[in-house]
């Protein structure tokens, strides 16, 4: 997996556990922004339908449906993606 905040790739060798965190940028690694179940704009910013609400997706949580994504990061949102490429668009 890599951590959601510097993209440091690391290797799992164990379960991740709730005090873990990023040896490279010290980010919390059992974090929604790592699970493979974030899915911003779904119920809950979460697709697993169980699961409780976690205001800070990036902190470390207690949540039981914790899974380690396999995918890229997610750092930021599309629609700040979106502004800035209109930015860049209609620069002066």
């Amino acid at each position: 997996m890599k951590c959601h905040s510097c993209s440091f790739e690391i290797v799992l060798q164990h379960k991740i556990g709730r005090q873990e965190y990023c040896p490279k940028c010290k980010a919390a690694l059992h974090c929604c922004m790592n699970c493979r179940f974030c899915s911003p704009g779904a119920y809950h910013d979460c697709r697993e339908t169980e699961a409780e609400w976690v205001s800070d997706k990036s902190g470390p949580n207690f949540c039981d449906y914790f899974s380690p994504t396999e995918k890229e990061p997610l750092t930021r949102n599309k629609s700040a993606e979106a502004r800035d490429k209109l930015n860049r668009l209609f620069r002066k």
